[in-house]
């Protein structure tokens, strides 16, 4: 509606308002010079010229209306008879008319009695019926008015109008205050992908069919992606001429009282403004109070959970909200990139592979890796600006569950035998190449069990699994997530499942390296099932290892013990790499790599440093110890410090340092 249009209906509002309002003026003038036991000729002479007018001027407004009235549409949404009608009236000409107050108390007969109540309305105004009075009939149960108990019974209370009605008489409209806190308005600007499109479609046809038969079934949208279930919400919202407003689920009301108050507000606001409710749940469970929310609610419906929603007392349609496919995110990039895509065609395989974006999130990383401004006035972009802010925008929902590590070593840090390092360098062949393997060659059609990329690192402490996935990360340019499985593995029977959900799940988007610390928490030789804790303990780590094998990024877990690990589990990982303690050989090459170049190091001898039977964690240690020493004493690192450093690492493994490991240093 243009501001025009707007306008002249507002005028026109006001004028058949007016009008209303002067009919219900003439009746109370009527109950008044009635109550004065005044003649009908007295009765005509009491009434105001404009009241005497009245009907001229309410057939003069509804001749002149082009569009139904704001008091027609309440009218209609809440079912409200003449009667009513009028009493609603009676109580805005309060607020509205400075003289009403002054005519109700001579209507009453007592000049205290300035206001409206239920007896001077079956009194005065015309068509009266008792039943307009009760609880549930509209006035009061949608909060049209209020009662004042004041002591005086149901009849004698002071009735008032809401304020929120007052307004949109007025022809003003807007949210309740109320509720203003807690649900916020949505709206989508953006065309959905075809494959969204189609489920908001779905939603639409539903709805439209079953509102045939009367009332609004709940939509359950289920998905991990939660921008997207919102705009798909909205555009079917938008397609029923309907606004989305979005309440989440913590924020619902706890106690009953609260709860119910929230839930008529939120009827008749839905009414007013024509909107629908997204119940929100974000990445977990629907609590109980907001599935009794779901239940009590007799509204416009929407809810967004992970998986699904079970209800008791009301179904719900369920519709699955996937990400937009490979082929629709690449066009994404496209058409947000615009000419810039050309620039960078070969990198967007790898972008779409990689990470796993919505429609809103491919927006923003293109708009967070603009880094210049063209000549023409286009954006100008480079793939490694693009990667990185899919890896920033990644980040939040797993920043919460794990700990980030910022990788900083290299293959040049890594020292191991050739058999592991060459494992490890096709790990990262696996994650490069695996768009053109799964896609290109066909591989994922033929099913998607099985695609994930997994391994498992074993050996003992210090020997350099984590100092591994560290250099794949780093040379993946992934993110790095240490996950400390004693703290994900919970006693309660589905919770250790629900845990590493929420982590492979809030790792899908980016795709970032998942490093399972400590794996022996969960894995072990499978247990002969004599109770239900082992049958759970088996059904946790079969959990984890399907996920790892759906799972898109890189997955590692590392254990010290190898033999613990039953061959049932280890035949699903893809890649298991055993992390040698070092020999002599290694431990010089450890010794001759520790140091930073800008460390001052003098006389050090490493044959002799890889007579120290350690591996190389505890090798850093002493080398890192040594280097405060040094600079303690304000000299180079020498072997004297490393001594040191040596003798105190030894005493806090409980140790003993032997002569043919320090002697003649």
């Amino acid at each position: 509606m243009n501001g025009e249009t707007n306008n002249g209906w507002a005028e026109a509002n006001q004028r058949y308002l007016t009008a209303r309002l002067k009919v219900v003026r003439r009746a109370l003038e009527r109950h008044a010079a009635g109550r004065a036991a005044t003649t009908s000729s007295r009765v005509a002479e009491s009434e105001t010229p404009e009241a005497s007018e009245a009907p001229e001027l309410l057939d003069e407004a509804v001749n002149t209306f082009k569009g139904p009235s704001a008091l027609g549409h309440l009218a209609e949404m809440f079912s409200l008879s003449p009667f009513e009608q009028d009493l609603l009236l009676l109580c805005a000409g309060i607020e509205f008319d400075g003289t009403f107050p002054a005519l109700c108390a001579s209507a009453h007969g007592d000049p205290r009695c300035n206001y409206a109540t239920f007896s001077l309305a079956l009194a005065a105004l015309p068509d009266p019926h008792w039943n307009a009075l009760t609880a549930a009939a509209p006035l009061r149960r949608w909060r049209l008015v209020e009662v004042t108990n004041s002591g005086e019974g149901l009849l004698q209370s002071q009735l008032r109008i809401d304020e929120r009605v007052l307004h949109y008489l007025a022809g003003i409209s807007y949210m309740d205050q109320r509720l203003e806190g807690l649900v916020r308005p949505f709206s989508s600007h953006r065309d959905l992908p075809e494959s969204q499109q189609q489920v908001a479609d779905r939603i639409v046809d539903f709805w439209s069919r079953r509102k045939l038969s009367g009332g609004w079934p709940v939509v359950a949208l289920c998905g991990r992606d939660q921008r997207a279930k919102c705009n798909v919400a909205a555009r079917g919202c938008s397609l029923l001429r309907l606004r989305l407003h979005v309440l989440r689920a913590e924020d619902v009301p706890q106690s009953v009282a609260e709860r119910e108050a929230f839930a008529r507000l939120w009827e008749r606001e839905s009414l007013l403004l024509g909107s629908a409710l997204l119940l929100d749940a974000g990445d977990q469970e629907m609590p109980p109070a907001a599935v009794a929310l779901i239940e009590a609610l007799n509204s416009v419906l929407l809810v967004s959970v992970p998986e699904t929603l079970n209800l008791r007392n009301r179904s719900a349609y369920r519709v699955e909200v996937q990400k937009p496919s490979a082929v629709e995110q690449r066009s994404l990039w496209t058409d947000f990139l615009g000419p810039a895509a050309n620039q960078i065609n070969g990198e967007l395989e790898r972008l779409v592979s990689q990470f796993s974006l919505g429609s809103d999130a491919i927006f923003d990383a293109s708009e967070l890796a603009g880094e210049s401004v063209s000549p023409e006035g286009e954006k100008d972009f480079s793939a490694g600006a693009l990667w990185d802010a899919c890896r920033m925008l990644a980040r939040p929902r797993l920043d919460d569950l794990a700990q980030r590590i910022v990788p900083a070593a290299t293959w040049s840090d890594l020292v191991l035998p050739e058999s592991q390092a060459r494992g490890l360098r096709e790990i990262s062949v696996h994650v490069r190449q695996r768009a053109k393997v799964h896609g290109d060659w066909g591989f994922a059609a033929k099913g998607e069990r099985g695609l994930g990329i997994s391994a498992l690192f074993a050996g003992s402490s210090g020997t350099g699994k984590t100092m591994a996935a560290e250099v794949l990360a780093n040379d993946l340019r992934l993110d790095l997530y240490r996950i400390d499985l004693s703290q994900v593995v919970s006693k309660y029977i589905g919770e250790t499942e629900k845990n590493l959900r929420r982590v492979f799940d809030a790792a899908e988007d980016g795709g970032a390296v998942l490093l399972f610390d400590e794996a022996d928490a969960l894995f072990g030789k499978r247990s002969e099932v004599k109770d239900s804790h082992d049958r759970y303990a088996n059904i946790e780590v079969s959990y984890l290892l399907q996920r790892m094998e759906a799972y898109r990024g890189l997955a590692i877990l590392t254990t010290n013990l190898k033999a613990a690990v039953d061959t049932a589990f280890l035949r699903r990982l893809r890649f298991v790499i055993e992390f040698p303690f070092p020999d002599a050989t290694h431990r010089a090459e450890i010794w001759r790599r520790i140091f930073p170049v800008e460390t001052p190091v003098k006389d050090l001898d490493l044959s002799r440093l890889a007579r120290l039977s350690i591996p190389g964690g505890n090798i850093r240690n002493i080398a890192l110890h040594a280097a405060f020493l040094a600079a303690d004493a304000e000299a180079a690192v020498t072997m004297t410090h490393l001594a040191r450093a040596a003798r105190s690492e030894y005493a806090k493994l409980e140790k003993p340092l032997t002569e043919a490991e320090i002697g003649g240093w």
